[in-house]
C-alpha cells in the first residue's frame, strides 16, 4: 500500500472518506430498518448480507486490473467477521440505529486500543486520561436506568465490536486488504448459512428485507470496503482514525431522520465522552510519536 500523505488530503480522498463512512452507517441503518419493520429475520439478514458480501467482492477482485495477492486463509479472521455479521444483527432487534453504532464504535476501538497496551505501547498522561473517558462513557450509556439501551442488545452488540476489533486486528499488515477480506466473507458465508438454518423455525422474509439485505451487504458492506481501500493510500493513520469518529454521529441522526429515533440526552452525553475520550487518545499517541519519527 502507498505510503500515506502527511499533508492535507486533496478533494478526492475527502470525497472518498465521506462515501465510506456513509455506507459504514447506513449499514446501522438497513439493519435496523429491516428488523424494526418486521421484514426479515436476524439470522436471514446476516446471512443474505455476508453471501451478497462475499459475491461482489469475489466479483471486484475479479474485475480489477491486478490479480490478488497470494495469502493463507485466515480462518479466524472468518470467524470473527461471522461473530460480528451475527450478533450486529441480532443486537439490532432492540437497539436504535445510533445507539448501536455507538456501542459497537466505543467497542472495537477499545479492543483495539487495550490490544497495544496489551503489546507493550506507551501511552501519554493524555491518552490514558481519554482512554478512561471512552471507558466511562460507555458504561454510563449501557448502566441501569429509564433511558438505557436495553441490555441484551447492549450485550450483544458490545461482541459484535469486540470481534470486529479482532477482526480488524488481524488484517492490519495484509498484502492485499480487498481480496482478504473477500476471502474472509466467502469463509464467514457459510458460518451464518448453518446459523440460518439452526433457526429455520423461526425464518421469515419478504422482498424489501432481502433487498436491504443485499445492499447492506453488497453496496455498503462490499463497496464500501472497496470505497474505504481507496481512501487509505491518501490518509495518514491518525486522520484515518480520526475520521471514524463520526459514523456513530451519522447513524443516529440517520436514525433520527428516517427511522424517528430519538437522540436522547444519555445517548449524546456519552457520544461525548466516548467519541472525544477516544479522539484524546489519538492525539496523545499521535504527540508520543512525533519525537521518535
Amino acid at each position: 500500500m502507498p505510503e500515506a500523505r502527511d499533508g492535507p488530503p486533496g478533494l478526492r480522498a475527502i470525497a472518498l472518506t465521506a462515501a465510506a463512512m456513509l455506507a459504514f452507517a447506513a449499514n446501522s441503518l438497513l439493519c435496523r430498518l429491516a428488523l424494526q419493520q418486521g421484514a426479515i429475520d436476524a439470522a436471514s439478514f446476516g446471512s443474505i448480507r455476508l453471501v451478497s458480501g462475499a459475491l461482489a467482492l469475489a466479483l471486484i477482485v475479479r474485475l480489477r486490473s491486478r490479480p490478488p495477492a497470494g495469502s493463507r486463509p485466515d480462518w479466524l479472521a472468518a470467524a470473527m467477521l461471522f461473530v460480528y455479521v451475527a450478533f450486529f444483527s441480532f443486537a439490532y432487534l432492540s437497539l436504535s440505529a445510533g445507539t448501536g453504532a455507538l456501542i459497537l464504535f466505543g467497542a472495537v476501538q477499545l479492543t483495539m486500543l487495550g490490544a497495544g497496551v496489551r503489546a507493550g505501547e506507551m501511552f501519554g498522561p493524555v491518552a490514558w486520561s481519554g482512554f478512561v473517558l471512552a471507558v466511562a462513557g460507555l458504561v454510563y450509556l449501557v448502566s441501569p436506568g429509564v433511558t438505557a439501551p436495553p441490555p441484551l442488545g447492549a450485550a450483544l452488540m458490545a461482541i459484535a465490536g469486540v470481534a470486529w476489533g479482532v477482526y480488524s486486528l488481524r488484517g492490519r499488515g495484509v498484502a492485499d486488504p480487498l481480496a482478504a477480506t473477500a476471502s474472509n466473507f466467502v469463509r464467514a458465508a457459510p458460518l451464518a448459512l448453518l446459523l440460518s438454518l439452526a433457526l429455520a423455525s423461526q425464518a421469515h422474509a419478504n422482498a424489501a428485507g432481502v433487498a436491504l439485505a443485499v445492499a447492506s451487504g453488497a453496496v455498503t458492506s462490499g463497496i464500501g470496503y472497496v470505497i474505504w481501500y481507496a481512501a487509505l493510500p491518501r490518509l495518514s493513520a491518525m486522520r484515518a482514525a480520526t475520521v471514524q469518529l463520526s459514523v456513530p454521529l451519522i447513524a443516529a441522526f440517520g436514525g433520527a431522520a428516517f427511522l424517528s429515533e430519538a437522540i436522547t440526552p444519555r445517548l449524546a452525553l456519552a457520544s461525548v465522552a466516548i467519541l472525544g475520550g477516544i479522539a484524546l487518545v489519538l492525539m496523545g499517541k499521535a504527540r508520543a510519536a512525533k519525537p521518535r519519527a
